[in-house]
């Protein structure tokens, strides 16, 4: 048996990491994806999505060694081709993960959000971005932006539009018929009106939990302004 390997048997739970990784290499095509058992038994990946935001989404498989980071775009092209076999992860990449990982309790339920009113912010964004990008991408104003601000259970959390993007663009929200992209002409009615995005927050990180996946941000402070 290879040191560093990967089992995903089940082929529903394929296709989920799979379509994680076609949405991380999208993002950056030199992407990493860390791997790492979690204590309930399912294996998290995780990626920088170039937003200053982690994204998650955990499946059912089996992992050696517990946590290991590896090249996304490889990782994506190797399980392609297998059909529920073990997968060598290859050549490690565990110094090119940057920063801590959220922690995995001590979370609290904040709010939910319609998912439809996410994915109209980054639509929006997206058409703002498109008119004020340079080589560097969207600009850090229009990333830093709070476009929410949800309260309860005694915390009160504002969310930014880097957090929104990462959300969209990794394609967490189910809309039909669409491959997950925030562009102008996405269609809302594709959403359905009951599809809702969960928020929670511990002391140093912000969560944002929707039905494919979720990305984390660390809380910090940031401009305040709206999309309108």
């Amino acid at each position: 048996m290879a040191e560093r390997t990967l089992v995903v048997a089940d082929p529903g739970e394929r296709e989920n990491l799979l379509s994680f990784l076609t949405h991380a290499v999208r993002l950056d095509e030199a992407a990493v994806v860390r791997l790492r058992r979690r204590a309930d038994g399912r294996v998290a990946a995780w990626v920088a999505t170039g937003f200053d935001v982690l994204a998650q989404r955990a499946v059912e498989a089996e992992l050696t060694p517990e946590d290991a980071t590896v090249a996304a775009g490889e990782l994506l092209a190797t399980l392609s081709g297998h059909k529920g076999g073990e997968i060598a992860l290859g050549f490690a990449m565990d110094s090119a993960w940057r920063g801590a990982l959220p922690p995995e309790r001590g979370f609290v339920h904040v709010d939910d959000v319609p998912a439809r009113e996410l994915v109209d912010l980054a639509r929006r964004g997206t058409e703002v971005a498109q008119q004020h990008s340079s080589s560097q991408g969207p600009p850090a104003s229009l990333l830093d932006q709070e476009v929410i601000e949800v309260s309860g259970n005694g915390e009160t959390v504002k969310i930014p539009m880097r957090v929104v993007f990462a959300l969209v663009g990794m394609g967490f929200v189910p809309h039909s018929g669409d491959d997950g992209a925030p562009t102008p002409e996405l269609d809302l009615g594709r959403i359905d009106p009951h599809e809702i995005v969960r928020v929670r927050c511990e002391r140093n990180w912000l969560r944002l939990d929707a039905r494919y996946g979720s990305v984390s941000k660390r809380r910090t402070a940031t401009t305040s302004l709206l999309i309108g």
